[in-house]
């Protein structure tokens, strides 16, 4: 098991901490892998093209720009992500079926709930750099997420991780 605190004694000129208060939905509450990344406004075509492409021990990061005008992630795309292997998704968005969530094995942080279903017009970017959080996501760095927060290395943390 990891502890990004840990992390951070271990690495503290090593590592990117981000800002936002992200808010835990599903069943795991600490997660970690290799980043991918995606870039939309209000509409999760691209998210769930993400979230088939990305590969399994992935750690899924949606910049949705933080609106909460709409949810970019239900209980359908979250279970299609658990099922491909992922270790977990981090939005910048909202996210809905709540209740569903809860019950699948994932982690998924996002910044808020909405109940509305997002646009499905394919707009955004894939694979690219994001910034958010005061933090840079790049794809193919590694992320570690707890109960204490979100941190970003460039590397795969060398300690004892389960």
């Amino acid at each position: 098991m990891f502890h990004t605190a840990d992390i951070a004694d271990a690495w503290p000129d090593r590592i990117a901490v981000c800002e936002l208060a992200f808010i835990s939905f599903a069943k795991r509450g600490a997660f970690h892998g290799p980043i991918h990344t995606v870039q939309v406004f209000e509409d999760n075509v691209l998210v769930k093209a993400g979230i088939e492409g990305a590969p399994a021990g992935s750690v899924l990061v949606v910049d949705g720009g933080g609106s909460h005008r709409c949810a970019l992630l239900g209980g359908n795309l979250a279970a299609l992500a658990a099922s491909r292997g992922l270790t977990g998704i981090i939005i910048n968005g909202c996210v809905r079926d709540s209740h569903e969530l809860a019950q699948i094995d994932i982690g998924i942080l996002a910044i808020g709930r909405s109940p509305v279903k997002s646009r499905k017009t394919g707009s955004g970017q894939v694979n690219v750099a994001l910034c958010f959080g005061g933090v840079t996501w790049n794809p193919g760095q590694f992320v570690y997420a707890d109960q204490d927060g979100v941190i970003l290395t460039a590397q795969a943390f060398g300690g004892a991780l389960s």
